[in-house]
């Protein structure tokens, strides 16, 4: 197994470079600082108890270890293993560099260090305990096992009004448990296990990816309620939208290189992306973590390495729009899953109770991701009845077709001429530089009174067409006015159609971009198993020898 360097005390230019120390400011912050030291020493298993009342914890790992000249200069100020030049601070690959975490820990509370190297001469461990400048008080030997454990004693003793100003209990352990969650999502390798007051808190099994550790952060979030893409120095996990959303932007979580981060551009860069997928005022549930080269990041900038400083932003925000929009395509093996959550409880309720183009007409054919879908009938005038491979769905027609009008209207806005022109009434100067803004050609005809020329090709044969353009003039942005056009011209519910349109519809449906959802983020499926289907008869039940099916 590989060492890092010994600990030595940075040079004086290189500190008097470092442009910003740290802050541990909470148990949380506590903490993160040792759980970042765990996974700089490559440890495999994290273990986090905690004392709230008594302001004690520890941490303990299965890393490198440390020697014993090492221990006696951990806690130095500006003593680090990481970084040794003033150039080693733009080719950052650790999550610390800095070397003040331990000596702050020594002047805040009482630190103690147990560690033993992972090297076959070291038969035994050291513990050494620090005064308050950092110096080792107490040498021993000690009997452990290789990795390190550190113990922080009476934190914030020697500073009351520290004390005084942190949040009640409960929210101090929801800080830290936060810390710890986005650090297991960015390192799936590390199994972590808590404990609160001598028992069992709570614990995360490490895993291939993110994708895995995921559901057992969110517990409502299942596996299959997950997509995860690979692009480049970019990965990504995001809930499926027709699924799980958040009411607020609290699970849209960002990593750099290992590190949880927060960047208010990026953020927003993610819930763009899913703007057409959820319902409104609905945020996504996302981790998304950046893989960028060490010299696009300045981290000597935030007292707690969290807030991002990355060269070329705008491009990595266009690499997130399009990793959101790769993560959205439908894979098959997202739609076959071996028990649909929903489909169970669609099943379990009745055991309680005993596309594309700018008209009307759908064309096209084609087999989708859900395999060959076959209409079998109209609900309703409503619903798609439709046979899977796998069981059988309902498909909302007016917004399964809604989506497909909507992408097609992506690819292809076009205005046709009007001639005659129409002509509106009583619009504001907004509503006026609105339309022209969205490709309309319309002038000044009279007093109160506007001449409309050219038209979106779709609204051009319609009844409604004033209308459409009224709402079109109050709207927002071009996305606004391609979902309320594609909304408008969909096929309504309640219209009858027959098995060829449904058919047709379908098709097209299954080949669109995002298909889980309508532009407005309603859900355009649902799913039933054959599996469900096969409990909810008892099929696996076996009546005698010959009755058994």
């Amino acid at each position: 197994m590989l060492r890092l360097p010994s600990i030595q005390t940075l040079p004086t230019d290189v500190v008097h470079l470092i442009a910003a120390g740290e802050v541990i400011d909470s148990p949380a912050a506590v903490v993160r600082e040792l759980i970042e030291n765990a996974v700089d020493a490559w440890a495999t298993r994290i273990t986090i108890s905690l004392w709230p009342e008594q302001w004690r914890l520890r941490v303990s790992d299965n890393g490198f270890g440390m020697a014993i000249a090492d221990l006696q200069q951990a806690a130095s100020p500006h003593s680090t293993s990481k970084i040794n030049t003033s150039d080693d601070l733009w080719r950052i690959s650790s999550l610390g560099f800095r070397g003040e975490a331990l000596h702050s820990l020594s002047q805040l509370a009482a630190l103690e260090i147990c560690s033993r190297p992972q090297i076959e001469t070291a038969e035994s461990g050291w513990r050494v305990r620090y005064d308050d400048h950092g110096n080792p008080a107490v040498c021993e030997s000690v009997a452990i096992a290789p990795g390190s454990v550190v113990t922080v004693n009476n934190l914030f003793e020697r500073w009351p009004a520290r004390r005084a100003g942190l949040p009640a209990i409960p929210q101090q352990l929801r800080a830290i448990q936060q810390v710890i969650q986005q650090m297991a999502l960015c390192h799936s390798q590390i199994t972590w296990q808590v404990e609160l007051r001598d028992r069992p808190w709570f614990q995360l099994w490490s895993g291939d990816s993110a994708q895995t550790i995921l559901p057992q952060v969110l517990p409502s979030v299942a596996l299959s309620d997950l997509r995860g893409v690979n692009v480049e120095d970019l990965s990504l996990v995001i809930g499926l939208p027709d699924r799980c959303h958040r009411r607020r932007p609290d699970w849209v979580q960002l990593a750099l290189n290992g590190r949880p981060i927060h960047s208010a551009p990026l953020q927003q860069s993610v819930i763009n992306g899913f703007r057409r997928s959820l319902p409104r005022d609905r945020f996504p549930v996302c981790f998304l973590h950046l893989h960028a080269s060490p010299d696009e990041i300045d981290w000597n900038r935030h007292p707690a390495k969290s807030e991002i400083y990355l060269h070329h932003l705008d491009q990595w925000q266009q690499r997130i729009v399009a990793a959101i929009d790769t993560a959205l395509q439908t894979q098959p093996e997202s739609w076959h899953t071996e028990r649909d959550r929903r489909s169970e409880a669609l099943v379990k309720t009745a055991e309680r109770k005993g596309v594309y183009s700018g008209s009307r007409q759908i064309g096209g054919s084609g087999v989708g991701p859900l395999g060959e879908l076959k209409a079998i009938a109209q609900v309703h005038n409503t619903y798609i009845l439709a046979e899977s491979p796998s069981g059988v769905c309902l498909v909302e027609q007016h917004i399964a077709h809604e989506r497909v009008l909507f992408e097609q209207l992506e690819e292809r806005w076009q205005m046709v001429s009007q001639d005659p022109p129409m002509i509106l009434d009583r619009l504001s100067a907004a509503q006026v530089t609105q339309l022209e803004r969205l490709g309309l050609e319309i002038e000044l005809f009279g007093e109160n009174l506007w001449a409309v020329r050219s038209l979106p090709e779709p609204l051009v044969n319609r009844e409604d067409r004033a209308d459409a353009l009224r709402e079109l003039s109050l709207g927002g942005d071009l996305q606004s006015a391609l979902v309320a056009t594609a909304c408008r011209t969909a096929i309504r519910n309640g219209t009858p159609q027959e098995l060829p349109q449904l058919q047709t519809l379908l098709n097209q449906w299954q080949r669109t971009r995002n298909p889980h959802t309508c532009p407005h983020g309603r859900p355009i499926c649902l799913r039933l198993e054959e599996s469900s289907l096969s409990r909810y008869f008892r099929r696996h039940w076996v009546i005698g020898k010959s009755h058994g099916i």
